[in-house]
């Protein structure tokens, strides 16, 4: 505690003594100030002299600043002139530059639609020549065709050769206006291949093979690549060919159907070969067809004969049955002729009878009849049902064969098909052909057989009408006696 209280004193004592010596160093405060004053002002003028240096030596750098300055200016001025100059020539070049691709990419554009065009063009040439001119024409065609899908041509030479195509369609023109005479081949009916001398006027064309053996109008055969031959229907159509071919003038035969007057006559057949087209299933058909039209036929005379009553003769024998006498309606009846007529003889014989056998015996006579009439109908009804079902199942074979042959063949020769394809509507069409008459046939039938049996029924209620209006009992004594 002491040592704490020494070391305070002490520091205390030094503080006094430091702050003494230090007034006693500093000087007096006016003396100061005039040194300090001195001093700024000394600092004062130096600067002035100092600015004024600056100033002189501003004013004699200012005037070759400014002409600097000015030439600077000048030389911008000059350079921004050339860069705006520049940039007019940059947008100019670069608007010319775009319109020069616009224009690249237009041409590109009507040359790949040019190719395009071509192509559609020998396309559609080739379609339209006739099987004697691809002879003519097939290397210029394969050159064009081809051109376009050779890597190595430039698209020059393709164009040149679609061009050379195109020169060549032109010829083409010229020559069809008046003709055209050139080499070939053709192939005969029998298939053999002969050269010979095509003329070609228009769309029609005639060939003659070197040795004269062969001439006629040359057309395309199905499945064909080569000109067919047809010869001439008659002599002198070919004499008058080949006189033609002689002289190279004179009468030129033209067929103007382009060939169809003889695919129209490959169709026609008779009609045993129509119907041996149809397969086997033709006999059944024409079997039902036969029976049918037999009893049909059967029917209709046995129907015709059958005589419709007398109403006058009717009323006679409904007179005699009202007076209940049985002798005169029994006479009246036997001149009924036809079933109305037997059913009325059935029904007077019995008129001593009572009331419901009368009517139940001329009922078993009308039922007898309706038998009658109406036996063997129902196999015309059979007939006209069962035809469309033995078409259909010719159909079924048909089609059936017609997938044989396309696994067989396959789908691309439609002449191979057509047995398949006629068995199947054959069978169709006939089957139709004896549905349709079985059906009429059979409702006329049964028509006509109605009306017999409405007839007998319409006498056979009259008959029990007037027996129902007399109950009294017969009088076959009393006329007995007055006889």
């Amino acid at each position: 505690m002491s040592n704490i209280c020494k070391t305070g004193i002490g520091f205390w004592f030094l503080m006094i003594t430091g702050i003494v010596l230090a007034q006693e160093q500093l000087p007096a405060p006016e003396s100061a100030f005039g040194q300090a004053a001195g001093s700024v002002q000394k600092k004062l003028e130096d600067s002035l002299t100092e600015l004024r240096a600056l100033r002189e030596q501003a004013a004699a750098e200012k005037i070759p600043l400014s002409r600097k300055l000015s030439e600077l200016e000048t030389q911008l001025s000059q350079v921004r002139l050339a860069y705006q100059q520049v940039s007019r020539l940059v947008d100019t070049r670069t608007l010319d530059l775009t319109n020069l691709q616009n224009e690249i990419k237009s041409r590109h554009e009507e040359s790949a639609y040019l190719s395009n065009l071509l192509g559609e063009y020998i396309r559609n040439f080739e379609s339209r020549l006739h099987i004697a001119e691809i002879q003519r024409y097939r290397e210029a065609l394969e050159t064009a065709k081809l051109a376009a899908e050779n890597t190595s041509l430039s698209e020059q030479d393709i164009y040149q050769a679609q061009a050379k195509l195109l020169e060549v369609s032109l010829n083409r023109l010229h020559d069809a206006l008046g003709g055209t005479k050139f080499d070939g081949t053709a192939v005969d009916t029998s298939g053999s291949i002969h050269h010979g001398t095509f003329v070609l006027v228009g769309p029609a064309a005639l060939f003659e093979s070197d040795d004269g053996r062969n001439i006629g109008t040359a057309e395309q055969r199905l499945g064909s690549l080569e000109p067919a031959v047809i010869p001439f229907g008659t002599p002198a159509d070919a004499q008058t060919a080949t006189q033609f071919y002689i002289a190279a003038r004179g009468y030129f035969l033209l067929d103007p159907t382009l060939g169809n007057a003889h695919k129209i006559e490959q169709t026609e057949e008779t009609l045993i070969e129509h119907i041996k087209k149809g397969g086997p299933v033709m006999w059944p058909i024409f079997i039902l067809a036969g029976a049918a039209l037999c009893v049909g036929l059967l029917k209709w005379l046995s129907m015709a004969f059958i005589r419709s009553p007398s109403q006058k003769r009717i009323a006679g024998l409904l007179k005699a049955v009202s007076a209940r006498h049985q002798k005169a309606a029994v006479e009246a009846a036997r001149t009924i002729r036809g079933p109305v007529g037997e059913m009325l003889v059935v029904g007077a014989e019995h008129l001593d009878q009572p009331r419901e056998l009368v009517e139940e015996v001329m009922y078993e006579k009308v039922l007898s009849m309706r038998l009658k009439l109406e036996r063997f109908l129902p196999f015309i009804a059979i007939s006209a049902s069962a035809a469309p079902l033995l078409g259909l199942l010719g159909t079924v074979t048909g089609i059936i064969n017609t997938f044989k042959l396309i696994t067989v063949f396959g789908s691309g020769d439609v002449k191979t098909l057509s047995a398949g394809i006629s068995e199947a509507l054959i069978t169709t069409e006939y089957g139709l052909i004896v549905a349709i008459p079985s059906l009429l046939i059979h409702a006329f039938l049964s028509r006509k057989a109605r009306g017999v049996i409405n007839q007998m029924e319409k006498a056979a209620i009259a008959m029990i009408n007037q027996l129902s209006k007399n109950p009294e009992e017969l009088v076959q004594a009393a006329e007995g006696v007055k006889e």
